[in-house]
């Protein structure tokens, strides 16, 4: 039981870090630091878009419009920190 908190732990860790970087991109394409029409970073951008953008749109739904300013990739860390902490507190002690 103890390896497969460890294995959800470090998958959270890693959706954190994939996360962090689709804002980031997001950011570079919006200030036009990064050209999106070449193929690497639109590859890229296409990636982080595919694996977070299921996690963030119901969180978009719910949330009011901000204008343009989305706040969800943040929603969506505090809620992977609620689980880790979750983990940390009261699953991991039960373990033996």
């Amino acid at each position: 039981m103890q390896s497969i908190l460890d294995v959800v732990d470090v998958a959270l860790n890693l959706y954190t870090w994939i996360v962090i970087a689709s804002a980031i991109i997001s950011w570079l394409v919006a200030f036009n630091v990064v050209n999106p029409r070449n193929d690497f970073v639109r590859m890229v951008w296409d990636f982080l878009y595919r694996v977070t953008e299921p996690a963030l749109r119901p969180i978009r739904k719910v949330m009011p419009n901000l204008g343009g300013i989305d706040l969800s990739p943040i929603i969506l860390l505090l809620f992977i920190f609620f689980l880790q902490s979750i983990i940390a507190r009261y699953l991991r002690p039960i373990v033996f």
